[in-house]
């Protein structure tokens, strides 16, 4: 079930981006969909099982230029439908253990972490070459937790996480101005404190996963995004 849970979980983080900008989707038995496009970097359809086929996705999301699904167990073929393979990636799984010991010593980066409260200023962080921002609204807040680190007062470092009802996901892993290390070792102590006893997933590719996987995270499956 653990790709199953971390799919189920993605989709209700893309969800939740779209309820944001008013555009909510629906959970099927087979896929998460959405009638409406969705916000840049975000998929039109997840699929939720194994067993999904492309008549559970097609027929409930916008066909035009740039439709995109995701793909959670690398079963669809879309090609037939005008799509291709934008990426490929791995799903990840941490079981619940001890927060990693603190990496300050072998970064030398004094991090100061916290929950961010100014979801602006996170994401000129996160998405610094958008600097016109309106991807993270405030509302995302009330269901999700964005973190962040600072170095002199200013971000250097951050992640999000969401909890649904079996994982805790962890994405948007970034480091602007601090080793990437520091990044998902902040957040797993923090996601630790929140979240004590919860499994964490996610998905990374390939050029992403070394760090993850050095921090107690396997992988449980591959994942493809399409699109059109």
């Amino acid at each position: 079930m653990t790709t199953q849970q971390a799919a189920r979980n993605n989709a209700e983080w893309c969800d939740l981006m779209c309820r944001a900008h008013g555009r909510p989707g629906v959970f099927g038995e087979r896929a998460w969909t959405n009638a409406h496009r969705t916000p840049v970097l975000y998929p039109d359809a997840v699929t939720l099982s194994p067993e999904a086929r492309a008549e559970d996705v097609l027929p409930y999301i916008d066909l035009g230029p740039d439709a995109s699904v995701k793909d959670s167990f690398a079963t669809l073929d879309l090609t037939g439908a005008g799509f291709r393979v934008l990426f490929e990636a791995q799903w990840i799984h941490r079981e619940p253990r001890p927060a990693p010991a603190d990496l300050r010593a072998r970064t030398g980066t004094p991090l100061e972490w916290e929950v961010a409260r100014d979801v602006r200023e996170w994401e000129r962080a996160c998405f610094p070459m958008w600097p016109e921002g309106g991807l993270f609204l405030p509302s995302v807040l009330d269901e999700a937790v964005l973190l962040c680190a600072r170095i002199d007062g200013e971000i250097a470092c951050g992640s999000v996480l969401n909890a649904s009802e079996e994982v805790v996901g962890v994405s948007n892993v970034f480091a602007s101005a601090c080793d990437i290390d520091a990044a998902w070792a902040g957040t797993l102590a923090l996601a630790a404190d929140l979240f004590p006893g919860q499994a964490l997933v996610g998905y990374e590719g390939a050029d992403e996963l070394a760090a993850p996987l050095a921090f107690g995270f396997t992988t449980t499956g591959p994942l493809r995004v399409w699109i059109r």
